[in-house]
Parts: structure tokens; sequence; C-alpha cells
């Protein structure tokens, strides 16, 4: 029986960027936004507090320490962290640096090329473009190639069968993308590799594979789940229409939307797999965008660690059985959408003792 690997996804904005600085302001960070979360309703957990009030800098070596020994010790195989590439403009890459440098830090990571298009309305303000997505054409593929051969060269980056590891979140923003992995494959195997395995994210804006040149597919969740439910769809779309044109910000009833939790994790555990491209499993121990968006964010009701230790068991026993390489979880440090591992003031440890848990429970380790 394979040995699936837990991969959790991993946000590096929890340090100081000049760009961030000037587009909102000295000193933000994630943090920034996470410390101004608001309860909605009675009970509702709001603002998310990491345990002792740790706020910490990624750009702090101690911190990817612990992190790891952290990750370890709960079962947790790697890190994907997420990668920003802006036609060789990089951002939020240093956390990643700090890992390749530092050999002796012992855990698995790969990419995720988080390529889309910065604006404001990821915290639920206007559209104002940031910084702009292009993709340009084989110069440029080779230029973003060229920094991250270094990182595939690194013995603790992921691979599968001598082809390293990299996630595409919009794979179908990429013009001639499959032309692009025909390039990077020939490069790849220049510098001695097999390829790339590229994975395609199924998430909110893309539910099936579009490539012909990946090698499979991850569901993204909850988001994948949750927007392949029709009348989700139809209601998110209505509001982004009325936001987008008439500005109409928490006017209407459904701006606060709430999900049922169980009713998400049954219909991902009750998905079957219908063959064409290898498909890696998802799970998340919860969503809760309130930090970033307020009154119009999306907030799961009734999750609980005893309740991720039971779905995520399940999911990790259906990996498993499909004899996947890897689950990804949603994830270990997104403190803004209430998804994360990481130890809080509330639950503790018992995010991270549910992964164990399943470990242990369908593996033995």
């Amino acid at each position: 029986m394979r040995k699936t690997q837990v991969l959790a996804y991993y946000l590096p904005q929890f340090h100081e960027i000049d760009e961030n600085n000037a587009w909102w302001g000295k000193g933000f960070t994630e943090w920034v936004n996470v410390k101004k979360g608001k309860p909605l309703y009675q009970g509702h957990y709001q603002p998310k507090v990491p345990l002792n009030k740790k706020y910490y800098n990624l750009l702090d070596i101690r911190t990817l320490r612990e992190q790891t020994e952290l990750a370890q010790k709960y079962g947790v195989d790697g890190f994907c962290y997420y990668h920003y590439w802006f036609s060789g403009k990089l951002l939020l890459e240093k956390p990643a640096q700090l890992l390749l440098e530092n050999k002796d830090i012992n855990i698995s990571f790969c990419f995720s090329w988080a390529n889309e298009t910065w604006s404001r309305r990821w915290n639920g303000a206007d559209k104002d473009i940031l910084i702009q997505q292009s993709y340009g054409g084989e110069s440029e593929w080779d230029a973003h190639l060229d920094y991250l051969i270094p990182y595939f060269k690194d013995e603790r980056y992921i691979k599968i069968d001598n082809k390293p590891v990299l996630l595409l979140y919009r794979a179908f923003e990429i013009p001639e993308c499959d032309r692009m992995i025909e390039v990077w494959n020939h490069k790849l195997k220049q510098e001695g590799f097999s390829g790339i395995y590229i994975i395609e994210t199924l998430n909110t804006v893309q539910t099936k594979w579009i490539l012909k040149q990946s090698e499979a597919c991850v569901e993204f969740e909850p988001m994948y789940t949750l927007y392949k439910n029709r009348k989700y769809r139809i209601i998110h779309r209505t509001y982004r229409y009325f936001v987008g044109k008439f500005r109409l910000y928490n006017i209407f009833e459904f701006t606060r939307r709430f999900v049922d939790y169980d009713r998400i994790w049954r219909k991902i555990l009750a998905r079957k797999q219908t063959g064409g491209k290898k498909v890696f499993l998802g799970a998340f121990p919860n969503w809760d965008n309130t930090a970033r968006r307020g009154n119009s964010a999306v907030v799961f009701r009734g999750s609980s660690p005893e309740k991720f230790k039971c779905y995520f068991t399940e999911q990790y026993r259906k990996s498993v059985a499909l004899e996947n390489e890897f689950i990804f979880i949603n994830a270990w440090n997104e403190w803004g959408e209430g998804a994360y591992l990481e130890p809080d003031e509330k639950y503790l440890f018992q995010y991270l003792e549910a992964v164990r848990y399943a470990r242990e429970q369908v593996q033995g380790v």
C-alpha cells in the first residue's frame, strides 16, 4: 500500500513587503486582516487568535523551524507554497527562499503558482488593479523556469517520477499553456529531470481539467465542492453582478453567506472519481473569511476539530485507496480565511491532532 503524504497549502504573506506597505499601509501583513475580524452572530469565533498570541514573522527563520517541527510531529509531510510571478516580478518570495537557503530544515515542499491578478477585491473592497498577471512568450517562460530550477533541484522539493510537482491555480487563464509545458518539459530534461508534473487546480473558476500536458488535478476544498453547487453559483454570480455594476455592498441578504459545514463534507466524501486524469483529493478544517470580507464573507457553520477528525480520516482513507501520493489540506496558515491547522487560542492543537489521528488510523504512521 502506497503511503499517502499530507501536504498543506502555505500562505507566505506574514511578513512585510514594500508593495503591500504601499497598497495597504505601512506594516501590513496578513495579521492586520486577521486582527480586524468581528463576529457576525452570537458565538461566532472572530477574531481568530493564534496560540499565545504568536503573530509570527516569516522572515524569522525560527518561525520556519518551529512550523516544521510542529508539522512533522502531527503528520503533515510538507508545505505547498503559494508562488507569485508577474512577468519576472516576484512577490512574497522570501519565505521560500529562506527554506532553500537553510538545507537543514527537513520539510518537503512544492509550489502552487497562484497566477491571478492582484486587486482590492480580495478583501471585499473595489476592483482596483494592484498588479496585473501576464504570461508573455517563450523568453518569459524560460525566465520563470530558470527561477524555479534551483528549487526543483533541492532534494526536499517534491517530485513524482523525477518530475518536479507544480500546481497551477488558474490554468485556463494561461494562453498557450500546453505549449508552455512542452517548453518546460524539454528544458527540464536537459537539466536531468524527466519533465515537469503539472497539477491543475479545481476550484471556484475551474471545475474540470482542460490541459493536454498536465499530469493530474487537485480538488481545492471547500471552494471546489461549494461552487459545483448550482444554487450557490447563481447566488454568488448575482451578488458579483450587483457589486460589480452598482457597487452595492452589504445591501442584499445573501451578502452574508452561511454554509453548512457537514453538508459540504458529505458531498466531498460522496464524490466518485470517474476516470480521466488522476485526481488528488482535498480537505479543509474550516472556512470563514470574515477577517477579509466582513459582512460579505462566506462562513461555514458547524465546524469543529472533532468533525474534521472524522471527515478527514475518511477522506484520507479514500486517498490511500486510490493510491494517491498526496492529499492536500487547505491550509496550514490561511488565518484570514479561517482555514488553518496551526494552533489557536480556542482549539489549541486539536486540528493538528485530527491529522495525526487519521494517519494513525488509516496507515498506522
